[in-house]
């Protein structure tokens, strides 16, 4: 390299060091007003949520979207095949054509062996091109067999392959057809919950309705995908009052980068966080932003007027500093009648001085999780529940499920069924005993995937369980909000029970399966539905006697 062309190469590099830095200052810039843009959305989280009309609008969640599935365009065939350009050869010589006519001539006829000689040379050239053609026609035959053969072929392949495609293109649009009518079905199934949804919130039906509404404002109300944006409510319908047990975020998760700089001496960018001081007013201020937003977002779509009080209890999820073990504390509660929140201008107050003049309860610095305790807690323990007592220790084979106390068969039910849960850290409690077909058994299972809250019924049967039985369970399946229902019983079920079973979350039991839940953990038992039934009608004869008796 020339020293000219050096010092162009040099020229260049230094340019392209100078854009290198240029794009890096640009940079640092850009990633400064991100940084600030993250802080100051924090700063107006409540003033953010006064621009939006929080009231759901139920024709918006209705699907209207067309199948997003084209309907599938016969894809290119390649043509039918040509028909191949055949070999031609002449006609086949013949003795009377021209070529082999003589030119008689004076001489000819003067002279007879001259004439003869002609004969006899006309004769010999019509062999020769005869056998020549001959030939020519054998070779052209073959060559033409062999296009016409590799030309039916391809003919026939072509055909298949069309009747293939046609089929092919035919089933595609046959599934194309099913699938457009599924997504329809599901898209009407859904539209159908949603108004179903609908009336029952205006028409004020049932008080879940009305905690189902108050779930979806708050799932609409967007903030960073930091945010937990987790929450229990519950709804007191005698006393209208809406408890919203908050998620709120931790700090550690809060962003704190404040500017971005790129220093050219040192070909590096450097950051300015927020100061501690900074970082926990930013932080302080925000939970009593949230509490404010929240309520507000609430009493605003409220208008069946469900509402007459709300209260407020915020959340934090955190490490504890003595022990090391996560903690779930309640650091501010506010509860704050309806008609006394409206009247506030929201975009002028300050949220911490609001906050406190609404009589909310909270630490002075709330970036301490300090906890407190809730003005109203929600209520998680389901009153149904009853203690249970221990029946399978004190079985063996000799003892009949089908003839056992249908008090202590639920007992043994649960028993079995928190045998089976507890090792995954879940629980199973037995509900009070109503012989009404309802719960007589809800499991929690911890798992994250599985889990849930599962309900279970136990029927001491000694006939047949029809389909009726594993209707009722499908339905307190969905009216609990369980993710799975059992139904355990000692007989067995008809087909239609178990028609009726498929593709939902059931989980039907029969006898023998009872036994083989039993036989795994370590218990036997029987059952005998001859015995059984022997054993009921002896109590009920005795039964009559005794009344006829009295």
């Amino acid at each position: 390299m020339g020293k000219k062309q050096l010092a162009e190469q040099k020229k260049r590099n230094k340019e392209a060091k100078i854009r290198n830095k240029e794009e890096k200052k640009k940079l640092a810039i850009t990633k400064t007003k991100k940084a600030q843009k993250a802080i100051n959305q924090l700063e107006s989280i409540l003033l953010h949520t006064l621009k939006i009309d929080d009231v759901i609008n139920w024709n918006n969640l209705l699907s209207k979207k067309q199948y997003p599935v084209q309907r599938p365009v016969k894809k290119y065939l390649t043509k039918k095949p040509v028909k191949p350009n055949f070999a031609f050869i002449r006609p086949e010589p013949n003795i009377s054509d021209t070529n082999y006519q003589l030119n008689i001539g004076i001489l000819d006829k003067l002279f007879p062996k001259l004439k003869n000689k002609k004969e006899e040379e006309a004769e010999n050239r019509f062999i020769s091109d005869h056998k020549i053609w001959k030939k020519r026609k054998h070779q052209v035959d073959q060559q033409n067999k062999k296009l016409e053969d590799n030309y039916t072929e391809r003919v026939k392949k072509w055909e298949i392959g069309k009747l293939k495609h046609d089929e092919n293109h035919e089933k595609t649009i046959k599934n194309w057809e099913l699938s457009k009518l599924k997504y329809k079905e599901r898209q009407e199934k859904t539209n159908k919950k949603i108004l179903e949804k609908k009336s029952q919130y205006l028409n004020k039906k049932e008080p879940d309705a009305i905690s189902d509404y108050c779930e979806m404002v708050l799932a609409n109300s967007k903030y960073p995908d930091y945010f937990p944006q987790e929450w229990d409510i519950d709804y007191q319908a005698n006393t209208k009052i809406l408890i919203v047990d908050y998620s709120l975020p931790n700090i550690n998760s809060l962003p704190t980068v404040k500017a971005v700089k790129y220093i050219i001496s040192k070909d590096e960018f450097t950051k300015t966080n927020l100061s501690n001081t900074a970082l926990n007013k930013l932080y302080d201020g925000l939970l009593y932003q949230i509490s404010l937003r929240t309520i507000h977002e609430l009493y605003e779509a409220d208008v069946i007027n469900s509402i007459n009080s709300v209260v407020f209890n915020g959340w934090v999820n955190s490490i504890d500093k003595a022990t090391g073990h996560n903690i779930n504390s309640c650091v501010m509660s506010l509860q704050v009648a309806k008609d006394e929140f409206l009247v506030i201008n929201l975009a002028k107050i300050d949220p911490k001085i609001c906050f406190k003049q609404l009589k909310g309860v909270a630490s002075t610095k709330l970036h301490g999780l300090s906890p407190i305790a809730p003005i109203i807690s929600i209520d998680k323990e389901d009153r149904r529940f009853v203690s249970g007592y221990d029946v399978v220790n004190g079985m063996d084979e000799s003892d009949n499920l089908a003839t056992m106390d249908w008090q202590d068969f639920e007992n043994l039910i649960r028993e079995i069924f928190e045998k089976k849960f507890i090792s995954s850290g879940g629980e199973v409690k037995i509900t009070q005993a109503s012989r009404d077909g309802g719960v007589d058994a809800v499991a929690f299972d911890p798992d994250p995937i599985r889990g849930g809250k599962i309900v279970i019924q136990a029927k001491r049967y000694t006939n047949v369980v029809g389909v009726s039985a594993v209707r009722d369970l499908f339905g307190t399946t969905v009216n609990e909000g369980a993710t799975k229902g059992i139904l355990v019983t000692t007989a067995d079920y008809g087909p239609d029970a178990y028609e009726f079973a498929k593709g939902k979350p059931l989980t039907l039991l029969n006898g023998s399966n009872l036994l083989h839940l039993l036989e795994k953990h370590g218990h036997r038992a029987k059952i005998d539905i001859k015995e059984a039934k022997k054993y009921f009608a002896e109590q009920k004869k005795n039964n009559n006697r005794m009344y006829s008796d009295s």
